[in-house]
């Protein structure tokens, strides 16, 4: 058996993990990252890339009035107290390390950029703001060369968090056009210049890979799957992995750092926990092995009954579930159970529609239903694919019809239950106000709506055939439960005790945003300033 010692090791290569081994290079300490796939860059290379940071640096330089007090007024008014993981403790360690991780960050060059239209998801509570979420700016991801080729994004463009919102409506208003030109002269610029210029989630990878690993010559490990801990005298001292399907152990003289990500693709866990088997668009190595190695350990978990949730339109085979965001709140279009009803506010915070749906009716049928110029006008993500949209067809995931009734007997609804819920939305749609759920009243809501369509820029009504529904699916974009941490990241047993020498962040540990979800990037946000305090206290910790 080969043995190795590192002062820090880290298990996963998502944003926890990265920022973790950032504090560690910072800190002038040796660390080695394990990563349990072929791909490195975890459920983060695959997201939209955002953090969500209040009252942080580039608010300041900017002049965006911000402030500790706001940030928590507003996490208490969000999040509340749902346990360990959402105690003040930790709510105040995630606002207070988040001016010290952008500054590290763009110490090693990082170079961010403010999201300043994107609007907390709950923006009209005590304390809440727009603009708070930064993301990096379109990077050349040439400079990791060959490393590239194993990232777990599907795919790189340089696109930003703050594009999304205007490019659903590239063909259908000026601003959208504008920002989809303005797209477009990006891409092209960058392979004028002979670059591959890649942004949201893929460029935030790209960018800490960059820092870390070519930069600072921090070995990353590719299908070295975590085994178990080594502990010595109730302390953890290292990690027991396999590599080339050799047993290998790595001493750890400061701490091991849990970032494995969540149990997303544990199907056995899903059914326990959720009581469901998922339709999850994350990372497919998120089994959950870390946080059972943990429990192993004594580690207590929280949440492991909650996840990212939200609406997702369904896979065919070879695809993963199409998780929707904005084309929900898109005019022309609503969503209905299987009776053809109502039942919540479509652009609502995705994992408070994901609890709507868990709530209304957990094994049913959901259905996205608009007419054709929701098709028309904007820019869809899960229909982008021709070869998807005719498997979708061929599976019954995409219905057709000139008419409504025609639709409803397609979807096995009641045609009239059907006309009745349109009929009740149109008047809604033409009025303005949605009478049964709010839709179109929060500064969030409208943020994706068509600021062209009066007087509800999110209501638009659904008169125009051909008709189309999708069906739509509880995804997510994650597991939140996990390891409970306290606020330096470190684990707690049940007793509150720490174990010393073991950390977790990212969906690894039990989130510290509770329930809910506050702003664009309360996954990854909490996961980097989390990584880089726990790394913080590993320096001072005496080996």
């Amino acid at each position: 058996m080969t043995d190795h010692t590192f002062d820090i090791v880290v298990v996963g290569s998502g944003g926890a993990g990265f920022a973790t081994a950032l504090g560690a290079v910072d800190a002038g300490l040796s660390v080695l990252i394990v990563e349990s796939s072929p791909k490195w860059g975890g459920s983060t290379a695959m997201s939209g890339g955002g953090m969500w940071l209040p009252d942080n640096p580039l608010m300041r330089r900017a002049g965006v009035g911000d402030s500790r007090a706001e940030a928590l007024t507003y996490l208490d008014a969000t999040v509340g107290d749902t346990g360990r993981s959402t105690s003040r403790e930790r709510k105040e360690a995630f606002v207070d390390g988040i001016e010290d991780f952008v500054t590290t960050a763009e110490k090693y060059g990082m170079v961010f950029a403010r999201s300043t239209d994107y609007p907390d998801y709950y923006p009209e509570r005590p304390g809440g703001k727009i603009g708070r979420a930064i993301e990096v700016k379109p990077l050349n991801a040439k400079v990791i060369g060959d490393w590239w080729k194993t990232i777990s994004a599907p795919a790189g463009m340089p696109i930003k968090t703050d594009d999304v919102w205007l490019l659903g409506r590239a063909w259908s208003t000026p601003a959208g056009f504008l920002r989809g030109a303005q797209f477009v002269f990006r891409a092209l610029g960058g392979v004028v210049r002979g670059q591959r210029l890649v942004g949201i989630g893929a460029g935030l990878a790209t960018a800490f890979l960059r820092a870390v690993v070519i930069e600072h010559k921090v070995p990353l490990w590719l299908d070295a799957p975590l085994e178990e801990l080594l502990i010595e005298d109730g302390r953890v001292t290292g990690v027991r992995i396999t590599r080339d399907g050799q047993p290998v152990t790595v001493h750890a003289t400061r701490g091991v750092m849990l970032a494995g990500g969540g149990f997303d693709f544990n199907t056995e866990w899903r059914r326990k926990h959720h009581g469901i088997d998922g339709a999850p668009s994350g990372n497919p190595a998120n089994l959950g092995r870390p946080i059972e190695i943990a429990q192993q350990a004594g580690a207590a978990v929280e949440l492991m009954d909650d996840a990212w949730w939200g609406g997702s339109v369904a896979a065919t085979a070879g695809h993963t579930p199409a998780f929707i965001v904005g084309e929900r709140s898109l005019p022309y279009s609503m969503i209905v159970d299987g009776r053809g009803d109502r039942f919540a506010n479509e652009s609502e915070s995705y994992v408070d529609l994901g609890h709507h749906m868990l709530e209304h009716d957990r094994d049913g049928a959901y259905w996205m239903i608009a007419d054709v110029r929701h098709a028309r006008r904007y820019l869809r993500t899960f229909a982008l694919d021709p070869k998807n949209n005719k498997a979708m067809r061929e599976a019954g995931i995409m219905v057709t019809a000139d008419d409504l009734d025609t639709l409803a007997g397609k979807l096995g609804i009641d045609p009239g239950r059907l006309r009745a819920t349109v009929g009740r939305f149109n008047g809604f749609a033409r009025s303005g106000v949605d009478g049964d759920f709010g839709r179109g009243n929060s500064a969030y809501d409208r943020y994706y709506g068509d600021p062209t369509v009066h007087p509800n820029p999110c209501l638009g009504p659904l008169v125009k055939g051909p008709f189309t529904a999708y069906r739509v699916v509880i995804g997510d974009l994650g597991t939140k439960g996990g390891v409970v941490t306290d606020a330096d990241g470190r684990a707690l047993r049940e007793d509150d005790t720490v174990i010393e020498g073991l950390y977790s962040a990212g969906n690894n540990s039990a989130s510290v945003m509770g329930r809910t979800y506050p702003g664009p990037g309360s996954t990854i946000g909490p996961a980097v300033v989390f990584g880089l305090r726990a790394a913080r206290h590993m320096a001072r910790t005496r080996s």
